[in-house]
């Protein structure tokens, strides 16, 4: 079945602020309506099947996803449903187009209860963690009370094995930008708990090449001293990639923000390693240059203790721009700290950088206000 769904912007209450940075493109992310054009269709897995397809990775949970939070007692309930036959709810997948495995967009606590019940134990194994429990059923009818899936009976494993789960599968056929619909298909259904940022679902969407350089840039010690602790939704990391975007594609801007980003990252999510080297190099200068001539005050505006966003895009690329030019070389630290002080006090510039950071035109005048800085050196 295809259907064309008509689905708004960038979800707001999916914008989870940084108290270290201030960035209104989490809440201003205004853009024209979309129009996905969606394959769905039904299938019905049996349980021995789904449970050998999650083991090898043919389906598989996203990083974006929470851990698995049920209880013993709520994963022997859903068991012990299957093996008296009563109906239990279907699960949601989305194909990858490019590996064409299956991410689970809803239902990642059933499917993991079944895997934990065939392996044995009840939750999962880390090397160097504590020894998981055996999955013994509890809290359940009293012919299945303590068992496990090796003592149950071999009709009543074949019940189980044959247990028929319904799942939905997705795959977006247009717009051709891969699996943004993704963003807004998890957190339609998925509407409990802390909600997530868009980067944390972007590092499992796209994730590659670009997005491990952006996961190891973040622990360069000139970028850690400035931003100052890791962001524990991980709005440094999307940062360092909004500075890469807008260094390589700002000339192409289009609102909304994480829209930009996430295009960004579907084109160049395995890029050549001259891309990658270039990209790291620059920004390890740029983000050194800053540190040495402003230190812990850079792209942070008059009397605020948050990383402005929209100042550390504009000024960063900029210098990594003339860093460029020069072949690696970056002005001295007297002329970094002035630049970076006399734009602060630019009123077009400071306009620029206060609201509305992601509509295209406030974009195009903090960008030009510090191109013109570093490009008159």
């Amino acid at each position: 079945m295809t259907t064309t769904n008509e689905l708004g912007p960038e979800i707001r209450d999916a914008m989870v602020a940084d108290e270290n940075v201030h960035d209104d493109t989490e809440t201003d992310d205004i853009a024209e309506t979309v129009q996905y054009n969606i394959t769905s269709y039904g299938a019905d897995f049996d349980v021995e099947g789904l449970v050998r397809r999650v083991m090898r990775g043919s389906i598989f949970v996203p990083g974006f996803q929470r851990g698995f939070v049920w209880s013993l007692q709520q994963s022997s309930r859903f068991v012990e449903s299957l093996l008296l036959g009563l109906p239990v709810p279907g699960i949601f997948l989305a194909q990858d187009p490019e590996t064409e495995k299956l991410m689970v967009i809803d239902g990642q606590q059933r499917l993991r209860t079944l895997q934990f019940f065939y392996s044995g134990v009840f939750g999962d194994v880390a090397p160097d963690g504590p020894k998981p429990r055996p999955f013994a059923l509890r809290g359940v009818n009293q012919e299945f009370e303590r068992m496990k899936y090796a003592d149950l009976k071999e009709r009543e494993q074949e019940r189980l094995d044959n247990s028929l789960l319904h799942a939905t599968i997705v795959r977006q056929n247009s717009p051709d930008d891969g699996m943004s619909s993704i963003f807004h298909i998890f957190h339609r259904l998925n509407t409990g708990g802390e909600r997530l940022t868009p980067h944390e679902i972007r590092q499992a969407l796209y994730r590659g090449w670009l997005i491990d350089s952006v996961c190891e840039l973040n622990d360069n010690d000139d970028w850690r001293a400035m931003f100052g602790p890791k962001s524990r939704r991980q709005k440094d990391q999307e940062l360092i990639l909004r500075f890469w975007a807008m260094y390589v594609r700002a000339h192409e801007y289009a609102a909304p923000m994480q829209g930009f980003l996430n295009n960004f990252v579907e084109q160049n999510r395995n890029p050549s390693i001259e891309f990658l080297y270039e990209g790291r190099s620059l920004f390890t200068a740029t983000m050194r240059a800053f540190n040495v001539a402003v230190g812990r005050r850079a792209f942070r505006t008059e009397g605020s203790s948050q990383l402005n966003a929209a100042v550390f895009d504009s000024m960063a690329v900029e210098l990594a721009r003339y860093i460029n030019r020069k072949h690696g070389t970056p002005p001295d630290d007297d002329v970094v700290r002035k630049i970076h002080d006399t734009l602060l006090k630019d009123a077009d510039y400071i306009s620029s950088v206060a609201g509305g950071t992601a509509q295209a035109a406030q974009v195009q005048t903090r960008m030009s206000k510090a191109a013109a800085a570093f490009g008159e050196l």
